[in-house]
């Protein structure tokens, strides 16, 4: 399998352009994190990939064909979103099964050992499941198909730290047993940060990150010290944002350093993949 090609995607609500012309490649058996910030058009995006809505422009392929009302090529995708698509009356094990008519594979005996692991009552009806526990019956069912990609859309909503935990835990295990490609889309950048190995960010519509994490943090910086020094020392290079605290400041560069000398009173060091986000989609632009 080649992989998915996400072809100038463009969608508008109106006069607001959504997204726009967001192109990439997703290759198989790899863990991509989706990262934007609210309304950043993330849900937009795997909704137009998995054919839930339709784009006003640009094309999602899959091995070169066209996705588009093409059940044989959606069968190799799954969505699991905050969205109820299931009925209400329906208990767990139902829709276990369900689903397992839908997709072939669907690993029923995995379903049910998770749903132990995480307390899961199969025979409880949908609609009385908590909101974190209808998040993990949705969990469940996205490691227990076995399709060749997973999108997950805020896939920790409502769930505690202990089960957040968990599903990493289980989610690395799925990956290790059964290798296929995993979108996360999250704002909790710094708990998938250490899962995820590549990144695509979105911002104000437009993909500006498309790269391998360890290349995107190997040029990502804080710069450090007393303010002037910080100043000279950063001058002519791609500062994304900074902080000020007395005379005290931390800059953030995103992008290669020169050779230039570092003052005495000025540290360098990595920045993490949450800092680099919030800086680049102007969360922490001059905090002073």
């Amino acid at each position: 399998m080649k992989g998915i090609e996400v072809k100038q995607i463009t969608k508008r609500y109106g006069k607001k352009v959504i997204l726009n012309g967001i192109g990439f490649e997703l290759e198989p058996n790899k863990i991509y994190g989706l990262l934007g910030r609210n309304g950043a058009g993330k849900s937009t995006l795997l909704n137009i990939m998995t054919d839930r809505v339709s784009a006003d422009d640009g094309e999602i392929r899959l091995d070169g064909v066209d996705i588009q009302d093409n059940d044989q090529q959606l069968g190799n995708m799954y969505l699991m979103s905050e969205v109820d698509l299931y009925p209400k009356a329906a208990k767990v094990s139902q829709i276990f099964k369900w689903t397992a008519q839908l997709y072939n594979g669907f690993d029923m005996e995995l379903a049910m050992k998770l749903a132990q692991k995480f307390d899961l009552d199969v025979k409880a009806q949908f609609s009385k499941l908590s909101t974190g526990y209808r998040t993990i019956m949705k969990l469940i069912i996205a490691l227990s198909v076995q399709v060749e990609f997973i999108f997950l859309d805020e896939p920790v909503l409502g769930l505690d730290a202990n089960h957040r935990d968990l599903f990493y835990k289980e989610l690395v295990q799925s990956y290790s047993d059964n290798p296929r490609t995993f979108v996360i889309s999250t704002h909790l950048i710094e708990e998938v940060a250490q899962l995820i190995e590549h990144v695509l960010v979105i911002d104000q519509g437009r993909l500006i990150i498309d790269d391998e994490t360890e290349d995107i943090l190997k040029n990502a910086y804080m710069i450090s010290g007393a303010e002037e020094e910080v100043d000279q020392y950063v001058d002519g290079l791609n500062v994304i944002g900074s902080d000020k605290l007395a005379s005290l400041k931390a800059s953030y560069v995103f992008g290669e350093l020169d050779n230039r000398v570092i003052p005495d009173r000025v540290s360098i060091d990595k920045m993490d993949l949450q800092t680099l986000f919030i800086n680049l989609t102007n969360g922490g632009q001059n905090n002073e």
